[in-house]
């Protein structure tokens, strides 16, 4: 939380950069390729979603104050590679369009010049802002003193255009007067001094610190990275960086932290909710509510307050499923009497969650992720089980790799929200989009096989 209550205008470059590139790809068609009869309409739908695919994969906009211009024009040249090959392959699918290879070379030509231009612009200004101004740093601290600790200070310390303030070494093997503290005082430091990054040489701290370390700059949100050395390390999401020429080993938090995966993932979200409220919705709406009215009085849709994306309230909805009652904070349970029979037939068949695609059309709810708790649950379980609140740092969703792989429903013991908090962590921490769509046909798949806890 410390990094994102600090604010920084380098959070606004990614989206800028995307706009200004769908500004160029959309813009420039309708002057180079006016005489050649094409749908402007399905080219760009077409090419956007090209551009974007390719980028996905090919990491183009993802771009660190590390990434060095080599890297930077190796991530153009590959997308325009590749997209170039993604437009010449829509004109033979297109009968009315005149193929002009002049036409796309000019076109493609100016759009990436521009898109060099503005990069290129943006990489100077924001290393001469840096050094002249001071702003933007990010604080970082090394626990440890050695060789290798000495020389990733003395990086931070000499490439100002890095964008890094270094506030000291940490250590209880080593004392001089270079060590700020020792690792007593490392947490508070931490939080009183706002650091942003902390590196830590292993050979420093037993495993059992090492995995105390790793859990307070989780919740924390503080990015941490291990200086490399003999040691070996067992996680989940290892990446490799490089400030020049020195090694850096990053415990990746997960891919959801990415502007452009969210960007996508909320294209996905939006794009399929809209699908599934006029395709299904539209006529499931009157059937259900007639049905609902028919049993019993009250509304047709049930809202009840969840905690969602860093625990803000928002209000999560149903198809009513019980007869009207006080115990909302009340999970349902096996033979449960507040249950209508219409509400037994919904909830086993899991239909009595599709109005929550209106929450995830209004913003509140992703289609995949973790499924919002009850405040009661928050409560009970935000302090007993490790790791609980990384939860909130995505959008809850309507299904979820817990839910498929059997664990929703009622918790009877603390070893059900156990288990489901491990795969709501693994998820996030090990999000694609192709495992958002396995769990969306395993949840389909899930609906018509019946489930034991469905009720």
């Amino acid at each position: 939380m410390v990094a994102a209550q600090r604010g920084r205008y380098s959070k606004y470059l990614k989206p800028i950069s995307i706009i200004i590139d769908l500004i160029l790809l959309i813009g420039f068609p309708f002057f180079f390729f006016r005489e050649l009869g094409l749908n402007y309409f399905y080219f760009n739908i077409y090419q956007i979603t090209g551009w974007f695919i390719i980028a996905y994969f090919s990491g183009f906009y993802e771009i660190y104050r590390y990434t060095t211009p080599v890297q930077i024009f190796t991530k153009i040249a590959k997308q325009a590679v590749i997209f170039l090959l993604i437009v010449i392959a829509f004109f033979p699918f297109s009968k009315t369009t005149v193929f002009s290879g002049k036409a796309i070379a000019l076109s493609l030509t100016t759009t990436f010049s521009l898109i060099i231009l503005f990069k290129a612009l943006t990489f100077y200004y924001i290393k001469k802002y840096r050094i002249a101004t001071g702003s933007n740093y990010r604080n970082a601290i090394i626990i440890g003193y050695n060789k290798e600790a000495i020389r990733l200070s003395e990086i931070f310390q000499n490439r100002i255009d890095l964008g890094y303030r270094f506030l000291g070494f940490f250590s209880d093997k080593v004392q001089n007067h270079e060590i700020k503290g020792n690792l007593s005082v490392l947490e508070d430091f931490i939080i009183n001094q706002k650091i942003d990054e902390v590196y830590c040489s292993l050979n420093e701290l037993s495993d059992n610190k090492i995995k105390d370390l790793v859990e307070f700059t989780d919740a924390n949100e503080i990015a941490l990275k291990f200086i490399p050395d003999s040691k070996e390390i067992f996680s989940k999401n290892l990446k490799i960086d490089y400030y020049e020429m020195f090694p850096v080993l990053s415990l990746q938090k997960s891919p959801l932290d990415e502007p452009f995966v969210k960007f996508v993932k909320r294209f996905f979200d939006i794009f399929f909710s809209m699908l599934v409220i006029v395709l299904v919705l539209s006529w499931l709406v009157p059937i259900l509510g007639l049905l609902i009215l028919i049993e019993s009085r009250g509304p047709v849709f049930f809202k009840q307050s969840r905690p969602g994306l860093n625990e803000a309230e928002f209000f999560c909805y149903k198809f009513r499923s019980m007869l009207p009652n006080k115990t909302t904070e009340k999970e349902a349970s096996r033979n449960d009497p507040r249950v209508t029979k219409v509400g037994r037939f919904i909830r086993k068949t899991s239909l009595d969650e599709m109005p929550q695609f209106f929450n995830v059309l209004l913003g509140d709810m992703s289609v995949v992720g973790p499924r919002p708790h009850l405040w009661s649950q928050n409560i009970t379980y935000g302090n007993r089980i490790k790791k609980y609140m990384v939860r909130h740092h995505v959008k809850p969703g309507i299904t979820g790799l817990a839910q498929v792989r059997g664990f929703r429903g009622e918790i009877e013991t603390d070893e059900d929200m156990i288990n489901r908090i491990k795969y709501d962590v693994f998820y996030i921490e090990n999000w694609s989009m192709f495992l958002d769509f396995k769990i969306i046909v395993q949840t389909v798949v899930n609906i018509f096989k019946g489930e034991e806890k469905a009720y």
